[in-house]
């Protein structure tokens, strides 16, 4: 309990498995030590590719397998991966380890060909995707957001929990890992700003553009469009934003302890129920408050920003450009790119800024594999995404709801699709 909210105990949760040994790496993969982690990518969209190929060329890893629900997806990752593995001098991905249909993700994590997993299929299936692959003993690096509600955000804590201190279960956030924001925080931690007082967060984006997919029954472009679906992505604030609330997250030490907000869908025109815009107030421990806005619609620019705020100093963190510290102990990333301007990547493939961070995140997940140092990113993960689901709740509601008050209310949500009649 702190400040009588209910929140994830981290330190338990990472202790609650210790009795168990810590095996070697070459009896947890089955293949020598110094042989390459075997990737398989369930989700064949653009972010999965992007993980998969970053584990490959900054992990040293191998991409040994595909699963989809869509054949069409599956073939276009399998003729870039295997003209990638062609750039290596090595084979491509095998016809048998090519797995389509609902059922794709138990095939794959049942595979005895794969190390790890990628889970980058739409978020409302994150939780019982990675049961599947923790309980097939395979190391996880899971997309964000890990859910899309406390019911399984709840699942993820506990899943974790059963693959601590035998399997690494990395969550996307690779903004932690990029140098000049690993920088900027251990320089906030030490005092550069003093007792923060409050901050401000933006992620403004314009439209995400899908096809239409013309002919698909009304659930297959459900499915195929899940981005603009409110129950599958989780709404953009979770989908999308929560990167800029779990920095919130991590400079704070903590998450928000209530919210109140507002939103709407206006100027939205997609086929969707997403949200095109949230407008919360977030209220963190020693009343600290951080000011919310996002967008994700229409034509305009790109930019993504937080910016806390102290007696000694300010800081600011945009993807790309100047990210410093002004006041007392002025600092400047040297490295800080151009802004952006209009152009958005829907992968996350960022310059400036977040230049290293899939490669850095990357790099990390495959060397605890190889090290049997695993990393276990469940707790956190939950963390952030009950943080966004929070203020969710507080502008659906359009009222102050508190961190205890979700967490007992326990809301489950239902896409109320059945996979195996698409």
């Amino acid at each position: 309990m702190e400040n009588g909210e209910q929140r994830i105990g981290r330190r338990a949760f990472l202790g609650a498995a210790g009795g168990m040994m810590i095996l070697k790496p070459q009896l947890v993969r089955g293949t020598a030590a110094n042989s390459a982690v075997r990737i398989g990518l369930l989700g064949c969209g653009g972010r999965g590719r992007e993980d998969a190929e970053g584990l490959v060329k900054s992990g040293g890893a191998r991409l040994v397998a595909l699963a989809d629900l869509f054949d069409d997806q599956l073939a276009s990752a399998r003729k870039r991966f295997d003209a990638l593995a062609a750039k290596n001098s090595m084979a491509g991905v095998d016809a048998s380890q090519i797995f389509s249909g609902p059922r794709a993700f138990e095939k794959i994590v049942a595979s005895q060909e794969i190390d790890a997993v990628v889970i980058a299929t739409p978020p409302y299936f994150h939780p019982e995707h990675l049961a599947a692959a923790v309980a097939a003993g395979k190391h996880v690096y899971c997309e964000k957001p890990v859910a899309v509600d406390v019911p399984g955000a709840r699942r993820v804590v506990e899943i974790g929990a059963k693959a601590n201190r035998r399997l690494s279960l990395d969550v996307g956030f690779q903004i932690r890992m990029a140098p000049p924001f690993v920088e900027l925080v251990k320089r906030i931690h030490a005092g550069a700003l003093g007792e923060i007082a409050s901050a401000e967060a933006h992620y403004f984006c314009g439209a995400l553009d899908r096809p239409d997919w013309p002919g698909a029954s009304p659930v297959t472009r459900r499915v195929r469009n899940w981005l603009h679906d409110r129950v599958l992505s989780g709404d953009i604030i979770l989908e999308q934003n929560i990167h800029v609330i779990d920095i919130c997250n991590w400079v704070l030490q903590g998450h928000p302890i209530k919210a109140v907000g507002t939103g709407g869908r206006k100027g939205r025109t997609d086929q969707g129920d997403a949200w095109s815009h949230f407008c919360v107030l977030f209220t963190y421990a020693n009343n600290v408050h951080v000011g919310f806005n996002s967008t994700q619609y229409g034509k305009g620019g790109f930019d993504a920003n937080e910016r806390f705020f102290g007696p000694r100093g300010n800081s600011t963190s945009p993807y790309t450009g100047p990210l410093e510290i002004t006041g007392q102990e002025p600092w400047t990333w040297s490295e800080s790119g151009q802004p952006q301007g209009g152009k958005f990547s829907v992968t996350g493939s960022f310059t400036g800024n977040l230049d290293q961070a899939d490669p850095e995140k990357h790099k990390a997940f495959v060397e605890s594999i190889t090290s049997g140092n695993f990393h276990n990113q469940a707790a956190s993960g939950a963390e952030s995404a009950l943080s966004a689901m929070l203020g969710r709740m507080a502008a659906y509601n359009g009222r102050e709801v508190t961190w205890e008050e979700m967490m007992q209310a326990n809301e489950s949500w239902d896409a109320g699709i059945d996979l195996d009649k698409l």
